[in-house]
């Protein structure tokens, strides 16, 4: 262990990112427990046992043997110093490793067409629940509705799109992926499926609508809503609204881990991107095989925050491509608009890629010099700022603590500052409070405008930008004030508040604080801080926690250093959460450049037949 010891003074070595980059003293325990219950001479063993375990905790379903042996550092993500330091021919170990042998071994050893596969026994058994599960469905007979034209024809008229075509396909299967970019009418689609399931079966259908996140579960909620005001009223009241999160859907909680059987005929998973390994074989395994799963999320986003990168890799491969349906049309933002734009370049499968997208940005206009004043109440009384829909600008700033930041930020969130002003000036701390009405208008023209950064910590961090953030606006650094937006940051069944939902602390009666977050159909729902556990401010955040929400306007921030953790599909996901203007803030034009011409591959066996 002494070699591998040795090894982590390399990884210390301060790399300007979240954490360093290396195996951690968790991969090295790992190892080392296994050596300690069946020991071994071959010091390769124990290498291959940490960095199976060191890619788990990145996000790698395995380590992949073959990468490691061709392209050890795309594969790892590590320098040449820290490349030289393992052993030679490390792969050719594996098969000798005294810790695959037998069912109940800690690791499994894939060989296969793919190449040569080193799994966590936890992985491997969540990979081949997947694929079983799968191919259970694809194997069930299903037939497709008799009257299966008439419906779509009711549906879609003479329109051919891929919307149809993935209703189609989805009547005739019990396992479906639709995937597309922000904007394609993935819910549209849905919508529209769920009305031709009905009206082609004879039975009352039970179906279930489900998301990772709160956040994402409120959004395909309101999505669902807006898409059914123009159904018919029959096809309305059969077609739910409410989404729960997955882990509420399959009563899932690290003290139980049993897999429940869901009574339903048809359930729609929004945002399976964001579905890790694990919870997507608890998903399918939960699921009657007889049950139609239908899968929604944009294969081209970042993938789970836990391991895996099952929808990527079930769009790519061959188990399900003719179960998988890709929508290209976009009516959020047309290819012609700013944001059409970079999300086509930094997107882009060819080595043109990078080229297209440094000349997006050497053409993108300085946001700073669009803006018509540089002080807090110009900004808000002046002339809006003029721009053409979806345009794209950037912020030419060198450092994050820029004083040409502040009038920046307060122009973004102008309409609401201008609000949250206006309000605290009309309420008395002594006889009313901020309405329902009041916190809605704060709560809707916050979200208008958003900061995305890649990291949480460093000085294009979250940690710091929110800080720098409040006192470019004004705020004080008390630990609850007027106007503080928070999110939260973890489950709370209690409070029914979800992972990611977001409320402003507003003054209540007598002047107590309250936390004003969005409810149902309009409504909002006070809750007292004291009773918030897990809550951070949100002026700034993570791009990983933005995902399912979408904004007016997206300020991006690109950290001045380059890391392994920024990548092209860390750029699209933030690009794309902008529905009107985007802002990037790039302080080194190459480190943009350089995160677009990295892609995120993770390990796995999905994507084979």
């Amino acid at each position: 262990m002494s070699a591998l010891k040795d090894l982590l003074k390399i990884f210390d070595k301060p790399m300007g990112l979240d954490k360093p980059v290396g195996l951690t003293g968790l991969d090295i325990s790992l190892a080392n427990f296994f050596n300690t219950r069946q020991a071994s001479d071959d010091p390769r063993h124990l290498w291959l046992a940490a960095l199976t375990s060191y890619q788990w905790g990145r996000g790698h379903a395995c380590l992949d043997l073959s990468a490691l042996q061709s392209q050890a550092n795309a594969l790892l993500g590590w320098n040449d110093e820290q490349i030289t330091a393992l052993p030679k021919n490390l792969s050719t170990g594996a098969p000798s490793l005294p810790w695959i042998q037998g069912d109940s071994s800690p690791m499994v050893l894939v060989q296969d067409v793919q190449g040569d596969r080193l799994y966590l026994r936890r992985a491997w058994n969540a990979e081949q629940s997947i694929r079983e599960h799968i191919l259970q469905r694809i194997s069930l007979p299903i037939e497709a509705p008799a009257d299966l034209k008439i419906q779509l024809d009711i549906l879609f008229g003479t329109d051919t799109s891929m919307q149809r075509i993935a209703c189609e396909v989805a009547a005739k299967n019990l396992i479906t992926l639709i995937t597309g970019g922000p904007g394609t009418g993935k819910t549209t689609t849905v919508v529209k499926l769920l009305a031709l399931l009905i009206a082609t079966s004879q039975d009352n259908l039970k179906i279930h609508l489900a998301a990772p996140t709160g956040k994402a579960a409120a959004r395909l909620t309101e999505s669902i809503t807006n898409a059914l005001a123009n159904m018919p009223s029959e096809i309305q009241s059969r077609i739910p609204t409410q989404t729960q999160t997955l882990h509420r859907l399959l009563r899932s909680n690290s003290r139980d881990t049993r897999v429940y059987q869901l009574a339903t005929d048809v359930a729609v998973v929004d945002e399976a991107s964001m579905v890790d390994l694990e919870m997507m074989a608890r998903l399918l395994a939960s699921v009657p095989p007889t049950a139609r799963l239908i899968l929604l999320g944009d294969k081209d986003q970042l993938a789970s925050v836990e391991a895996g990168a099952v929808m990527s890799q079930l769009c790519t491969g061959e188990l399900l491509r003719a179960q998988t349906v890709t929508l290209t049309h976009s009516h959020r933002f047309d290819a012609a608009s700013g944001i059409g734009q970079w999300a086509q370049a930094v997107n882009a499968d060819s080595q043109d890629n990078v080229a297209a997208v440094k000349a997006l940005w050497n053409a993108a206009p300085d946001w700073l010099s669009t803006l018509q004043t540089s002080t807090f109440e110009d900004a808000i009384q002046g002339p809006e700022l003029a721009s053409q829909m979806h345009q794209v600008t950037s912020l030419q700033l060198s450092n994050a603590h820029d004083t040409k930041l502040a009038p920046a930020l307060r122009h973004g969130w102008r309409h609401w500052l201008s609000l949250l002003n206006e309000y605290r000036a009309d309420i008395s701390e002594q006889t009313s409070a901020c309405t329902d009405s009041q916190a809605n208008d704060l709560l809707k023209t916050f979200s208008e405008f958003s900061v995305l950064c890649a990291v949480r910590e460093g000085p294009f961090g979250v940690t710091q930008l929110n800080a720098l953030i409040e006192k470019s606006l004004g705020f004080n650094s008390n630990a609850w004030y007027v106007g503080r937006p928070i999110m939260v940051t973890r489950n709370d069944y209690a409070q029914e508040l979800m992972n990611g939902d977001v409320g402003i602390c507003l003054p209540g009666p007598n002047g107590v604080l309250r936390v004003a977050f969005p409810g149902l159909s309009g409504s909002v729902r006070w809750i007292v801080p004291s009773r918030l556990d897990s809550v951070e401010t949100v002026f700034a955040m993570t791009v990983h926690k933005s995902q399912g929400s979408e904004f007016k306007h997206v300020l991006l921030v690109v950290p001045a250093h380059d890391s392994p953790f920024l990548t092209r599909e860390l750029v699209y996901t933030g690009l794309t959460r902008a529905r009107e203007d985007l802002t990037i803030w790039a302080p080194r034009k190459e480190v943009l450049l350089q995160a677009c011409s990295r892609r995120v591959l993770r390990s796995g066996g999905l994507d084979a037949g």
